[in-house]
């Protein structure tokens, strides 16, 4: 398991204005190498910016221009997943490529604030900044000094990782759903199911988080045949549970759904309780 963390520092408001980068890479859940460089804007220093990480023209005379420090950039970064607290420094990154003229780093990017806000429902909503996440997983460091910001992002992964039992395939699939995946906003959808599909006369309700959009495991669905509900009843024959709640969820952790049909089942009702990997190859095989 590896991935890449980076935060850099800006001269101004200009995002494209970086003045330093700090890269961590961490492999195996430990902190692998590490590099930082100042870096030249060519452009002026707000006394703001200054105020927050303390550097100086004067500092980074002699330094590398961002697309000086490309290759370097790219070599750390290139083809790697790519960890950064907020989509500030994805931006500021794209910006100043495009003011030099120059690729963007070929990488996949994971903002480490939206994994914190599915991790932890104490950051749900707030409170899903670095330095109080890094406080609340007991983590210390220099902020607002790019390689320590960046080592900071990385701990926040390693720490989500070991709390939700997500890899960071797992978690970049994660990210891309509803911070309460249980919500009944998230599951408000019905379908028909087709009259000649293989699994005509089903009824099947969806729970937990999907790996696919509930949109799409809804067509999928009526499209062999099954009938989509909201809601577990005594009409409903299939659950299809979200292979993470499935290995991770217990007790009333579970959805309500979740529950509803156990507890059908185990009043005799003919109810099969699946994940979301075997109903997608039950509509392959069907």
């Amino acid at each position: 398991m590896r991935f890449v963390a980076i935060d850099v520092e800006t001269a101004n408001a200009d995002m494209a204005s970086i003045c330093s980068i700090g890269v961590a890479a961490f492999e195996n859940g430990t902190l692998a190498s590490e590099w930082y460089s100042l870096i030249d804007p060519d452009d002026f220093f707000d006394p703001v910016n200054m105020s927050i990480h303390g550097i100086t023209e004067g500092d980074v005379q002699g330094a590398p221009t961002f697309k000086e420090a490309a290759v370097d950039i790219e070599r750390f970064l290139g083809a790697q997943v790519v960890v950064t607290h907020t989509h500030f420094d994805r931006v500021a990154m794209h910006q100043a490529a495009g003011r030099w003229a120059i690729p963007t780093p070929t990488c996949t990017w994971l903002d480490s604030a939206r994994v914190a806000r599915r991790t932890w429902a104490e950051c749900a909503k707030s409170g899903y900044g670095l330095a109080n996440v890094c406080k609340m997983i007991g983590y210390t460091f220099e902020h607002h000094n790019a390689l320590e910001d960046a080592k900071a992002a990385g701990h926040v992964m390693l720490a989500a990782m070991q709390e939700s039992g997500l890899d960071i395939d797992a978690i970049q699939k994660r990210v891309l759903q509803p911070i309460d995946p249980l919500s009944s906003g998230a599951a408000a959808i019905t379908r028909e199911g087709n009259p000649d599909g293989p699994l005509a006369g089903d009824v099947i309700v969806f729970t937990g988080a999907l790996d696919i959009p509930r949109r799409e495991a809804a067509d999928l669905a009526a499209s062999v045949g099954c009938n989509v509900a909201n809601s577990v009843t005594k009409k409903t024959t299939m659950l299809v549970v979200g292979d993470v709640d499935v290995t991770k969820l217990a007790g009333h952790n579970k959805s309500s759904k979740h529950r509803k049909a156990e507890e059908l089942v185990e009043a005799g009702q003919q109810l099969r309780i699946i994940r979301e990997t075997d109903f997608k190859e039950l509509v392959a095989l069907s």
